[in-house]
């Protein structure tokens, strides 16, 4: 699956939750994560999306740190498997499950 794909399946999903996952673009900050999250109940966090085998650039380690060193929280998810564990970790179990169901031939070999 292409990273674009997945970053609108999260977006969509965390829409149906009543949450917001907004673009981040950051001129003259090159590496920034793409989405920020922020879930009902006040929960914000920053999120990078990869296919299953993508890798973190230089830059993108470097400002991961550099939010993490802030006390923010930067989760990298890779692939289907990965979206679906985001959701099951960040409370949202049901939206996991119709996402594994939805999904089940990709994730489940």
């Amino acid at each position: 699956m292409k990273e674009s794909e997945l970053e609108r399946i999260l977006v969509s999903e965390v829409k149906k939750i009543g949450g917001k996952a907004y673009k981040w673009v950051s001129p003259g900050n090159d590496g920034v994560p793409d989405r920020i999250v922020f879930f009902p109940g006040g929960t914000v966090c920053f999120v990078e999306l990869k296919t299953d085998n993508g890798r973190l650039s230089a830059q993108q380690k470097i400002q991961h740190k550099v939010l993490a060193d802030l006390g923010q929280e930067v989760i990298v998810i890779r692939g289907m498997n990965g979206l679906i564990d985001f959701l099951r970790q960040t409370g949202w179990s049901y939206r996991a499950d119709c996402l594994a169901k939805r999904y089940q031939k990709e994730v489940m070999p």
